[in-house]
């Protein structure tokens, strides 16, 4: 899944970005107006980091980020496809650092809110007055039986982009003509709620160029999914009866995984696919319950207003971690997100009151090379929320193939704009 391009119709809070250098505690000290760290260094954190410092250069901005190179999820499940490489997901902080941005190479080990301190694994103590967590998300694995991060490496979820992808593409690959392969997609919330169904269109496109003689069995835990008339047409288009889906009221939400026979177990079978793409239940990535920001449904309230957290004074939550009611996890989301945060941010230091954002969650879907089809929302504070307001859009169903060419060229451009926003 991936996000449409900024226009007039589809205007996006912005997409910036942060730096990524190795920063050393000497340069800490430097003074300024204030200080914020931000942790994280995906399309939320980021945006924020970069906007705080554009919009306030003499603001102190440290991104802590333990990975040199980020590998972006948009358009990595051409990757799995074999329409893309995975180099082309993959950017660094280089130019970001340029810009004043201190970031630090390492993972955080603690935060004491109370304190207003974060500590990294290598021992650095950085105060400060405000805190952006942006950690995206990890997998509850408890959630789902027989599933962990071993399991993954037979049966990969491909759902944080890098080596799982790299995997996935290989097990595709490696199958005999005739094999199945079955995607298993958990319940909302969930990261990017159409992506797994634009990888099964995919993944679909390749087996029909390939190993024609084969099959994609989805096992879902829902019976609805956005955008599922659009897909559902695609696939008869394109596809014909390659693709079977078992939603919900038909036993296909996924109750236990076997790794040691590549089996899944659902409501009212087992399967034994030949590649099984298993994509595990998820919550906010650890770093918000090591700072007390999550609650029991493992995601993380907020004000909408400021993103600040409902739980933890001065520590705001961006990105697919948060609570954001009806604004989809979605990378364009978690950039406006990003930059709405930092003006919040901005105001707050100077003790002056924040401005209500209005956001848009925007979403290309590429089910073929040259066929795609997008969904835009507006979403704006509404009581502890964010709700879908007026003026959202989504492609027709009976669109004629000459938009489904448009949109899917859009969204290549939509990728090279967002990624040289916010890398550089």
């Amino acid at each position: 899944m991936t996000a449409r391009p900024m226009t007039r119709r589809t205007a996006v809070l912005g997409i910036t970005a942060a730096a990524a250098t190795l920063a050393r505690p000497s340069l800490l000290c430097a003074q300024s107006t204030g200080r914020v760290v931000v942790v994280g260094g995906g399309f939320g954190g980021a945006a924020c980091a970069r906007a705080l410092k554009r919009a306030q250069a003499d603001l102190q901005v440290i991104l802590i980020e333990p990975n040199a190179v980020f590998t972006a999820c948009p358009f990595s499940n051409l990757v799995i496809a074999g329409l893309r490489d995975i180099e082309a997901q993959q950017f660094d902080y280089d130019k970001l650092a340029a810009e004043g941005i201190t970031v630090i190479g390492h993972a955080v080990a603690t935060i004491e809110p109370q304190q207003r301190s974060v500590m990294t694994a290598d021992g650095v103590a950085l105060p400060y007055d405000r805190l952006v967590l942006s950690p995206g998300i990890d997998f509850h694995f408890e959630a789902l039986p027989g599933y962990d991060e071993a399991a993954s490496e037979i049966m990969p979820h491909a759902w944080k982009a890098g080596a799982q992808t790299l995997l996935l593409r290989r097990q595709l690959e490696a199958m005999d003509d005739g094999g199945t392969v079955a995607i298993a997609i958990p319940a909302n919330p969930s990261r990017c709620p159409p992506a797994p169904y634009e990888r099964t269109s995919l993944i679909a496109h390749y087996l029909k160029t390939k190993k024609p003689r084969s099959k994609v069995l989805i096992l879902d835990a829902k019976d609805n999914f956005s955008q599922k008339r659009l897909f559902e047409t695609a696939w008869k288009e394109l596809y014909g009866d390659m693709i079977e889906r078992i939603g919900l009221s038909q036993g296909g939400r996924v109750t236990s995984v076997d790794p040691a026979t590549k089996t899944i177990v659902t409501e009212f079978g087992n399967y034994t696919p030949d590649v099984a793409n298993v994509i595990p239940p998820q919550r906010a990535g650890r770093i918000a319950e090591i700072a007390g920001a999550a609650d029991a449904t493992g995601w993380c309230p907020i004000d909408p207003v400021t993103f600040e957290s409902k739980l933890v004074k001065n520590i705001h939550v961006i990105g697919d971690a948060c609570l954001g009611g009806g604004i989809p996890k979605s990378a364009a989301a978690a950039s406006a997100q990003g930059k709405a945060c930092a003006a919040a941010i901005v105001n707050l230091l100077a003790d002056r009151a924040p401005e209500a954002p209005r956001l848009t969650g925007v979403c290309y879907n590429i089910v073929a090379p040259g066929y795609g089809f997008s969904l835009a929302g507006n979403y704006q504070p509404r009581g502890d929320i964010f709700a879908e307001v007026e003026g959202g859009t989504t492609s027709p169903v009976d669109a004629p193939r000459e938009l489904r060419t448009r949109e899917a060229a859009e969204a290549e451009r939509w990728f090279q704009t967002i990624t040289a926003d916010t890398f550089g």
